[in-house]
């Protein structure tokens, strides 16, 4: 059996020496990122490959993890540089949006609906500051609603209104509460609830500190006279928040990331935000906790679907362009809350 054009052996092979490293390498390459974007290219699509991977090497069978059912995983790739560094990500109809830290929307077709997939790339020209620096298009966080698309940028704690389709820019604002967010781990999660109000919350610093900051927004976020209201989300000690998806009932579901030298992790938690109150405490419970010897990376994107009555729950992870060491991990699980 080939697994994505290698052979079955090669490919666990490959994937148990990735997962050998130390962990001080996948570290590394996830702090000391790229110092420029992929080398440009003019084709607006590439040919993809999935290459199927399971939720535990060494317990093929096993299907759950936590609150989480396993349906599929896959390891994406492309002969393509402009695939990697992918965190926040929108599902709907069979397709799927991830936002690359280099200011570049993916498009892809989820695995099975496609029989010759191909991945679509839309550069973001409009933002703030230059377009020619990687550091001025770190998109992290991704929200989309009807024919509108919104991007955050972490370092320059801003956020930015397109045109789905078309990606021209409609309106950008920094909001004053959010100015201040360190630079590195600004808005990283952004999430629109059940009433149309929008949170948004930082990655923080990897200081040990209780919390991240979070704003909730009663309007556009993108609009730099929206309402807002000022929260914390208490973090699980050495995790950080990278994504968020709402939940069929109105409640969200938080994907958080660990990074250490020891450990490598992703922590699923569920949280009700529709009743707080300005300086309010976003408090979470667990859903699932992944982890080695769990197929896992540098979880960033996050989204909820529904299939027949199921809510579906999608994992996508951050290679940060470093193919030796990372992998894009696309995981789908069906949530049973």
């Amino acid at each position: 059996m080939k697994l994505g054009g290698f052979p079955e052996r090669i490919w666990r092979r490959r994937w148990s020496r990735a997962a050998a490293l130390p962990f001080v390498f996948i570290l590394l390459a996830t702090i000391v990122a790229p110092a420029r974007r992929p080398a440009p290219a003019t084709a607006p699509d590439a040919p993809l490959v999935y290459a199927p991977v399971v939720l535990q090497a060494d317990a093929p069978g096993r299907r759950d993890v936590g609150r989480l059912h396993f349906l599929g995983g896959w390891s994406l790739s492309s002969p393509d540089d402009r695939l990697g560094g992918l965190s926040g990500l929108h599902v709907e109809n069979g397709q799927a949006i991830a936002i690359s830290d280099a200011g570049t929307l993916v498009h892809f077709p989820l695995p099975g609906t496609s029989p010759e997939p191909r991945v679509r790339f839309q550069p973001v020209t409009e933002g703030p500051g230059p377009t020619s620096r990687r550091s001025t298009r770190d998109t992290e966080a991704l929200m989309v609603q009807g024919d509108r698309l919104w991007l955050s940028f972490e370092r320059y704690n801003a956020i930015w209104r397109y045109d789905r389709s078309t990606l021209r820019g409609q309106s950008g604002a920094r909001p004053p509460l959010m100015r201040r967010w360190p630079g590195n781990s600004g808005p990283e999660t952004m999430v629109r609830l059940a009433d149309g109000r929008v949170l948004v919350i930082a990655e923080g610093l990897d200081n040990g500190a209780p919390y991240s900051d979070a704003l909730l927004f009663a309007g556009d976020p993108a609009v730099e006279t929206s309402p807002v209201t000022r929260l914390r989300y208490r973090r699980t000690p050495g995790f950080r928040p990278t994504d968020a998806a709402l939940l069929p009932d109105g409640r969200i579901l938080i994907l958080n990331r660990r990074l250490s030298v020891l450990r490598l992790s992703a922590r699923l938690t569920v949280a009700d935000v529709r009743g707080l109150a300005a300086g309010g405490i976003i408090e979470s419970q667990e859903v699932a906790l992944l982890e080695a010897p769990l197929a896992i990376d540098n979880m960033e994107g996050l989204a909820v679907s529904r299939e027949q009555g199921r809510t579906i729950v999608w994992l996508l992870s951050d290679d940060d362009f470093m193919r030796l060491f990372r992998h894009t991990l696309l995981m789908k699980f069906e949530l049973r809350l």
